[in-house]
């Protein structure tokens, strides 16, 4: 499923919230109204996740809430298997992964996020060849781990990308900062994780609260 601008809810700004562990966690926080929250899959992440709790959260989310797993260099075989188990709606890849796992996945009727980076690959200029992603999340990919270490950035750079891909910003969100950086990258979407946690995996409720008003009131 291709998602463009024009094609996007009327909310001004898709919210992805990341990196849940815990069952009454994720509920609490998906009745603020995210359109997405985020599983992770990847065994080196402190918020990895085991399929079992993972299936147990998307069982309780809203429809109108839609469960994402996050991967880092997995097979499409290990991906849709999963997807299966856990009613997964949408695929984040956050690795190295090819564009034709991008354009296979795209097909098993999922949302597909492919995550480009400006500090390593795959680099924003290789953009035009994952152009059957539903959207493009773009971080800095600057630190250990494959998403965004909570460092803030120069998220103007977000809007200098060409391409007709709708664009997700992620990378030292949080309450205080995510409005200034909307207003730089102009994106269609937002995600956060560590910004928005008391500790690993478990998210501060009046945090996700805060930040979903933040990007409401643009």
């Amino acid at each position: 499923m291709k998602l463009t601008n024009t094609q996007h809810p009327p909310k001004k700004t898709w919210i992805k919230i990341c990196g849940f562990t815990q069952i009454e966690n994720a509920r609490e926080c998906a009745d603020f109204g995210p359109d997405a929250i985020g599983l992770v899959f990847f065994e080196k992440s402190p918020r990895n996740i085991s399929i079992e709790q993972a299936a147990k959260i998307t069982a309780i989310l809203p429809k109108s809430v839609m469960p994402v797993g996050v991967f880092v260099d997995k097979s499409h075989k290990e991906i849709m298997h999963i997807v299966h188990k856990c009613n997964l709606k949408g695929v984040q890849l956050h690795g190295n992964e090819s564009p034709d796992l991008v354009d296979k996945l795209t097909k098993e009727n999922l949302v597909v996020i492919k995550a480009l980076f400006a500090q390593k690959a795959p680099y924003l200029d290789q953009a035009a060849h994952y152009d059957k992603a539903s959207y493009f999340l773009i971080e800095y990919g600057k630190g250990i781990l494959p998403g965004g270490n909570a460092e803030s950035w120069d998220y103007e750079i977000a809007s200098q990308l060409e391409t007709n891909t709708p664009i997700i910003l992620a990378g030292g969100l949080d309450p205080d900062t995510v409005a200034n950086a909307v207003r730089k990258a102009k994106p269609t979407g937002v995600d956060v994780s560590s910004g928005v946690e008391k500790t690993h995996g478990i998210k501060d409720v009046e945090k996700v609260k805060s930040f979903i008003n933040q990007i409401n009131a643009l």
